[in-house]
């Protein structure tokens, strides 16, 4: 499926492919963190399927206590989280649900990672496969 993307307030923009039904939504304590909430929401998109339209995002270098790193970009303007990726030559984009136009059309999440630390209050539909880490 073909999707729109774009910051907050409308600086970048992307166009991407992604396979609905892909959805994961990651509880580790880095994406409540980055994204101020109590989770964030992914669908991967393959790096041949995506480009920028408009603009340009800034990035910032992630080291996860496992020692690895990711790029998150993110606009310089209004702050709205866009997507994650591998440092170099990345082969996959991970894109926030939030920036997506097309968002309501993707299906409900399909996995949750990092449940362990999931807000009590946190409720996914029992259909999610759940892992207690990082698969």
């Amino acid at each position: 499926m073909k999707i729109e993307g774009a910051c907050y307030c409308g600086a970048i923009a992307y166009e991407a492919e992604v396979q609905p039904g892909t959805i994961t939504v990651c509880h580790c304590a880095d994406c409540q963190a980055h994204s101020g909430s109590a989770f964030r929401a992914n669908i991967p998109a393959p790096a041949t399927g995506f480009r920028l339209l408009k603009g340009r995002p800034r990035t910032y270098l992630k080291t996860a206590a496992s020692g690895n790193q990711r790029l998150l970009a993110f606009c310089e303007i209004c702050g709205a989280s866009l997507y994650a990726c591998a440092v170099e030559n990345p082969e996959a984009y991970s894109l926030r649900i939030g920036s997506i136009q097309q968002r309501h059309a993707l299906g409900t999440p399909q996995r949750e990672i990092w449940a362990r630390r999931r807000h009590d209050w946190v409720g996914l539909p029992d259909s999610v496969e759940s892992f207690d880490g990082q698969p």
